[in-house]
């Protein structure tokens, strides 16, 4: 019996497909998820969301909201998602230096200033790994190899 798992964000739906498992950046640390779960509803972290079904396992960038798990389905609801392939890495980088510089200038923030720069980093380094990852998943065994010489 598989779960219906659905990723909402406000601007659109991004996942929504039967699979086997759902992990889950909670609050408090990962949460795994499988069918038949106790019902709950708890706040996410900014972090990776993977997905199993089968013998795949599909990542997603979430930045924090909540979920929602009944005994045959999870509902995501989150600030933003993006599958893995649709990060823009050049991007990511980008924000990630942005947020740094914002970072340095810690004496003119405010608190509310660095927490929301904090944020921003921590979802930009998010969306690095999680692309990179499914980036080295994606290579042929002979190209890895190469990358290695």
């Amino acid at each position: 019996m598989p779960l219906r798992l659905e990723i909402v964000t406000g601007e659109r739906l991004v996942f929504s497909d039967e699979v086997d498992m759902v992990i889950a950046p909670g609050v408090e640390g990962q949460l795994g998820i499988l069918p038949k779960h106790a019902p709950l509803l708890t706040a996410l972290s900014i972090g990776e969301l993977r997905v199993k079904k089968g013998q795949e396992e599909l990542s997603f960038a979430i930045g924090g909201g909540f979920m929602e798990v009944y005994k045959d389905k999870v509902i995501v609801l989150a600030d933003t998602a993006e599958r893995a392939e649709e990060i823009d890495i050049a991007r990511a980088e980008e924000a990630r230096r942005r947020a740094l510089e914002s970072l340095k200038e810690r004496g003119r923030l405010s608190r509310e200033e660095f927490a929301q720069a904090e944020a921003r980093l921590r979802k930009a380094v998010t969306r690095i790994k999680v692309a990179q990852r499914y980036r080295r998943l994606q290579l042929p065994k002979f190209e890895e190899e190469e990358e290695n010489v």
